[in-house]
């Protein structure tokens, strides 16, 4: 039986089948720089990045339009390993998150640029502490093959406010509309300031999820998605517009192993 505070199993012996430091920049074969952009227009959409020393930095600038007027104010930037949507108009497409209908404004193309069933990813990132921001990582599914492929592991969500001497963090599923899946998140505490790089992991699948940072088990949960998943990474500004712009978050490295 895996515990928190357990070590996490050794990476795969063998290389990465993805893996990025952006040190070549912004790669088109793995990421799309659009967060869920088929419910929304590009304009909207389009994640604002920064090359930095040691990585690629998301950020959220003062001229950022909403993601959708609707949901205002909300503004994101966002890395993803694929899209899916149906026709303009559906209500089909990744992640419908949202219980208010959403419905595709733009048509996008199907693309599984990396879309793992089950293994294993390690995430170095910073938080952090702009007001009214939010680092998040999670693993959605894809739902280009069944609506109620819809499931999510979330690798962890740091607001801003809960950055200090210790962190604190949401990890968890959420379920969304898969009934083979419950809800379960919670809140856990870690004992350094996550503006300076951790690294983040969750191994999935055969029925389990273990989710944990720098090398220690967090949480072990006796479920685990079982169709493609697309990584998502995001910045998000939630509440009006306040503070000093630009606000950043820095994605520093991602090795990411598919099952077998």
């Amino acid at each position: 039986m895996v515990h928190p505070g357990d070590p996490l199993p050794p990476p795969p012996a063998r290389a990465p089948d993805v893996e990025d430091d952006f040190t070549d920049g912004l790669r088109s074969d793995l990421w799309i720089a659009h967060y869920l952009p088929h419910w929304t227009t590009p304009d909207r959409s389009a994640a604002r990045v920064e090359h930095v020393p040691g990585g690629l930095a998301l950020r959220i600038e003062e001229d950022q339009l909403d993601w959708r007027a609707e949901d205002a104010p909300l503004r994101v930037s966002n890395l993803q390993t694929g899209t899916f949507s149906g026709a303009l108009g559906s209500p089909r497409g990744t992640h419908r998150h949202r219980p208010d209908g959403l419905r595709v404004r733009t048509a996008t193309p199907t693309q599984l640029l990396w879309a793992p069933s089950s293994g294993r990813i390690d995430l170095t990132v910073s938080a952090t502490q702009d007001p009214g921001c939010m680092l998040a990582a999670w693993l959605v599914g894809t739902e280009h093959l069944d609506e109620n492929a819809a499931g999510e592991v979330c690798l962890f969500e740091i607001d801003a406010d809960a950055v200090g001497s210790s962190t604190r963090a949401r990890t968890g599923i959420k379920a969304h509309a898969d009934p083979d899946l419950t809800t379960d998140m919670s809140e856990v505490v870690l004992p350094f300031n996550a503006t300076r790089p951790h690294t983040w992991t969750v191994i999935w699948g055969d029925g389990e999820t273990r989710i944990g940072c720098d090398g220690t088990v967090l949480r072990h949960l006796d479920q685990a998605p079982g169709y493609p998943l697309f990584l998502m990474i995001d910045l998000f500004e939630i509440g009006p517009p306040h503070g000093t712009y630009p606000k950043s978050a820095v994605i520093h490295h991602v090795r990411g192993w598919g099952g077998s």
